[in-house]
């Protein structure tokens, strides 16, 4: 950075230091110093990118952790490119898969990908927010594009994927398609001509690889590579996933990711503060040496973690009440002020009595008979406060009976 002033320097030392904060690893870091510099220099913005996979568009706070830096990357006067993976999205990405994934077809795409802007927009900001369809380029491939594109790659080079290479010792089938994902996800960055790319590290293979090919195709100063890491869930030991059920999704109620959040182990709070939520750098030390001096209470921080999630996606109102609701069912042992009415039609009734099972899917608390049963056997679902034993037992309900399932749902029944 010999070329720069003395006040530019130490606008990318600023800049790097809020980037790097959370990040596993940059590949390659001197790369990502250069772009900073070169930015800071010619008053351009860089261009970051993040991919997007249409399947699962509903967003849960681990899916946050690339969002926060895309949001700092902004703030920073740089911006963003959001690429919705409609034509990949048709393929599915293999990554960590152990079989084939069923592909996704047009209209499956276009109705997952429009929940994404709504949700997108409550951290990023939308003025430095460019949003792409790489169906856009890529549709546009004739075969003779398609052989070039696959001409840049040795199989031997895909099976350096663990995920490949698993399948492959294991004699199970990897489809020739499957290939193709990284290699068009690739070329995604060669098209917009990205300067860096985000993602966690269970996606480092095929963001390497968006380097790689920009280099293929003559791109001599390649994207630069921000890895993060992956948030465990509300287990503390796998990572937050929907189909774990270990997981705080962003437009879940305000008493489900206040009463969520503070059910996180103790030793991740701080974790979920650094990658889930916009502290700074100095507040999120203060609260650090706070708690290990003993001026924080743990239970304290959680309050004030699952206030800021409200927050950030439901408003201050809302994370107050959330509160209220918190301390007036969890500390006091009482049942909520106020507790939504469901109409529950005669017709579902037997002999005056509904399957318990059945009577919570209708609610919806559980999604499956299945679930509903497990929720029981595991004593988490009472009627007017007495606990429920029999995973394949019928209730007697009425007007006004108070149905909870677990900590943080209730329902007051109303017949007709």
């Amino acid at each position: 950075m010999k070329q720069l002033s003395e006040a530019q320097k130490q606008e990318v030392v600023r800049q790097l230091s809020i980037i790097r904060r959370g990040a596993v690893d940059i590949v390659p870091a001197d790369a990502l110093e250069q772009k900073i510099a070169d930015s800071v220099v010619s008053g351009k913005p860089l261009k970051v990118k993040l991919g997007l996979d249409p399947s699962a568009p509903d967003i849960h706070i681990g899916h946050t952790v690339v969002l926060h830096k895309l949001r700092q990357f902004q703030d920073l006067g740089h911006e963003v490119q959001l690429i919705i993976g409609d034509f990949t999205g048709r393929i599915g990405d293999p990554t960590g898969k152990s079989e084939t994934r069923k592909q996704l077809t047009e209209e499956d795409v276009k109705r997952n990908a429009a929940t994404y802007e709504q949700q997108m927009y409550k951290i990023l900001d939308p003025q430095k927010t460019k949003f792409h369809f790489n169906s856009a380029w890529l549709e546009k491939m004739n075969f003779q594009d398609v052989l070039e594109l696959a001409s840049k790659l040795t199989v031997a080079r895909m099976l350096e994927r663990d995920d490949f290479a698993k399948r492959y010792a294991n004699s199970q089938p990897i489809h020739i398609h499957e290939f193709f994902y990284p290699l068009m996800q690739a070329y995604d960055s060669v098209s917009l001509e990205s300067d860096i790319e985000i993602g966690g590290t269970d996606q480092t293979f095929n963001i390497l690889m968006g380097r790689t090919l920009q280099g293929s195709f003559g791109c001599k100063d390649g994207q630069a590579a921000i890895l993060m890491p992956l948030l465990e869930g509300l287990d503390g030991v796998q990572k937050m996933s929907k189909s774990l059920g270990n997981y705080i999704g962003i437009s879940e109620s305000p008493n489900e990711i206040f009463g969520k959040t503070m059910s996180i182990p103790d030793g991740l709070m701080l974790k979920y503060y650094e990658l889930g939520t916009s502290v700074t750098i100095e507040e999120l030390q203060q609260l650090e040496q706070g708690l290990q001096a003993g001026g924080v209470h743990p239970r304290d921080a959680k309050v004030q973690l699952a206030k800021h999630l409200v927050r950030m996606y439901h408003g201050e109102q809302a994370a107050e009440q959330a509160e209220q609701h918190f301390n007036t069912v969890f500390q006091q042992r009482a049942l909520p002020d106020h507790i939504d009415e469901v109409h529950v039609g005669e017709a579902l009734l037997e002999d005056g009595s509904i399957a318990i099972s059945k009577l919570l899917v209708t609610l919806g608390f559980a999604n499956s008979t299945s679930e509903a049963r497990r929720s029981v056997a595991q004593g988490a679902v009472k009627i007017n406060e007495v606990k429920l034993l029999d995973p394949n037992g019928r209730a007697v309900i009425q007007n006004g009976d108070i149905v909870q399932a677990g900590k943080r749902k209730f329902a007051k029944i109303v017949m007709g």
